[in-house]
């Protein structure tokens, strides 16, 4: 097999090590100060993600041999070193303005250092698809006690803080929240950034019409069925190893350079797509017998009992409070 490049990091292009963004120590990414009001609070930040997918090469299908990349000079053909790889902008065609890290930091030292906490919001104020890029922010020399003070801050008053600030010539909005003592750093999407939503309301309320109470009633009690503490240990990438054993079983089997073709029935199901009529009805109560939750119609009764000692209890505060 082609060899296998070590390369792994977040979506920065930067790499960690082995174990995530504190394994670097106080070093970290950028350092610089959290800012809002008056206080500052000297950080380091650290990436708290890597990557968990398996590295393929690219080869060429005719003889398997690796495909490599150059960088090559578009005037003289030749190759271009890394160390002599600077970045420009073309202010008009063909001529560059040369951009150095301290051009970036020089165009704004105040943003490029600090980490501008512009609102405190509720937790459940930003939509799942604005979070980006989870990093680690550690107190540097001197910021402990402040640094502290904040986290107790957000815990206690249940916030997260939303900041801007830049990261490798980019500004970034960001979010600060508490998690097992320690401050993490979420960059967010633009508003921008964020693709509009398909238009699924309208036809997925009519659809929902057509469910019974006796369907929702089974399908609550399917949700409180499976309903458990979130436990990250518990759920590993098994899609890797299943490829990893695939890929040891063509080794084994002397099919290292075999271009294997798609299943006949595996292109029929995705050209057919799926059109059945579906028997939800059917599909809950296997489900439910299948978790222990006994039959549709115990599941039925179980649901409406409990509905109904919820009124019974309304109706009871509120003859109370007349009373």
């Amino acid at each position: 097999m082609a060899s296998r490049k070590k390369s792994s990091g977040d979506s920065d292009g930067t790499t960690d090590g082995e174990g995530g963004g504190r394994s670097r120590g106080r070093r970290g990414l950028w350092s610089g100060a959290i800012s809002f009001s008056l206080i500052h609070i000297p950080v380091t930040l650290h990436s708290a993600a890597r990557s968990g997918t398996l590295d393929l090469d690219l080869l060429d299908k005719r003889d398997f041999a690796p495909v490599g990349y150059q960088r090559y000079n578009k005037s003289t053909g030749k190759v271009v070193e890394w160390n002599d790889v600077v970045k420009g902008y073309e202010y008009e065609k063909g001529e560059y303005v040369v951009l150095t890290d301290e051009d970036f930091r020089r165009a704004n030292v105040e943003a490029s250092r600090t980490i501008d906490i512009q609102a405190f919001v509720a937790r459940d104020a930003i939509a799942p698809y604005y979070f980006d890029t989870p990093y680690y922010l550690v107190p540097d020399k001197g910021g402990e006690r402040v640094y502290a003070l904040l986290r107790q801050a957000l815990e206690q008053s249940e916030k997260l803080a939303v900041a801007t600030f830049v990261l490798r010539s980019r500004q970034h909005l960001a979010a600060l929240m508490p998690v097992e003592g320690v401050i993490t750093l979420d960059t967010l999407r633009y508003q921008d950034e964020i693709q509009p939503h398909p238009d699924v309301a309208a036809a997925s309320a009519r659809k929902s019409s057509g469910n019974s109470q006796r369907e929702l009633d089974m399908a609550l009690k399917l949700v409180d069925g499976m309903t458990e503490d979130f436990q990250p240990g518990m759920f590993k990438n098994t899609y890797r190893d299943d490829l990893m054993k695939r890929i040891e079983q063509k080794i084994k089997s002397g099919q290292t350079h075999t271009l294997t073709q798609p299943e006949a029935e595996a292109t029929e199901r995705v050209a057919t797509g799926g059109g059945k009529v579906v028997d939800l009805m059917s599909l809950l109560e296997r489900s439910l017998e299948q978790r222990g939750g006994g039959s549709a119609d115990t599941a039925a009764r179980a649901s409406k009992r409990k509905h109904s000692a919820a009124r019974r209890r309304s109706t009871s505060t509120r003859q109370s409070r007349r009373a």
